[in-house]
This record gives structure tokens, sequence and C-alpha cells, in this order.
């Protein structure tokens, strides 16, 4: 088995993120004929797309059948008012909200703004499954 000295003394060449194995090396791999392979490949503790669908849709769930009414009860108290009136009573036309983008064919109303809202916070709370699941987080660390 000769190796020129050049292969032997040269600096590892780097192929994408990992060394490349060395000429040495290579040599000395070939020279094994019982080298097994294994597989290894990193897997999620669940279906990334199941985790986000369902996340999304009891999310949406929660937010048009539970927490809806309580939502609109705290956004019509916090109409700006000065001296008892608001800004539109006052006389400021361009105060009015815009209704427009919050009409819906929805029975309650739940609109576009409220999709986005609850939508964002199901994939927030998708995502926070799948890393904690992901990394070997384990829940009961804090119990006990």
């Amino acid at each position: 088995m000769a190796t020129s000295t050049a292969a032997v003394l040269s600096p590892p060449s780097v192929a994408g993120l990992r060394l490349a194995p060395s000429p040495r090396r290579a040599a000395s791999l070939r020279s094994t004929a019982s080298t097994t392979r294994r597989s290894v490949a990193a897997r999620a503790a669940f279906e990334p797309s199941v985790v986000i669908s369902l996340s999304t849709g009891l999310s949406l769930g929660l937010g048009r059948f539970v927490f809806f009414n309580f939502q609109r009860e705290n956004v019509a108290k916090q109409v700006p008012e000065q001296n008892g009136k608001t800004h539109f009573e006052a006389g400021d036309v361009r105060a009015k909200e815009f209704a427009g983008i919050l009409k819906s064919n929805d029975p309650v109303g739940f609109n576009i703004v409220d999709v986005l809202a609850w939508g964002s916070i199901g994939h927030i709370v998708a995502y926070y499954i799948l890393a904690t699941t992901s990394n070997g987080y384990d829940p009961t660390f804090f119990s006990g």
C-alpha cells in the first residue's frame, strides 16, 4: 500500500459541511472488507403537518366557539373617549372604523382578522410542540 507523501501531508479538503476523508483513511477503509453501514436519519416525534393542522384547527375552533364573545366584549370596552364622547361622536368623521374588512358571512361575525389571529396562535403552539418533542424535552420534569 503505497501512498505519496504529498497526499499524506496535504490539509484535509472540505466537502460540504463535513471534512472529506483523507487519502490515508480512505485507503484503510478500503482494506477492511467487513465495513458495515448504518443509516441514521433524524426523525420528528410527531408528523409535523398533522400537528400543525390539528393545532391550527383547534385554535380556530376555540377562538370561534369559546373565546369569541369574551374577545368582542373586551374590544367594545376599548373605544377611545374624550370628555365622555367618542372621537366620532365629537365630530371627527375619520375616526369611524372602516367596517368593510370586518364583514363576513359568519353568523356571529368571525372575520378575516380573527382567522389570521387565531390561526397564527395555532401555528405558534404547533411549532412549540414540535420543537419540544423533537429535542427530548420531558414535560414531567417539573412535576414531582
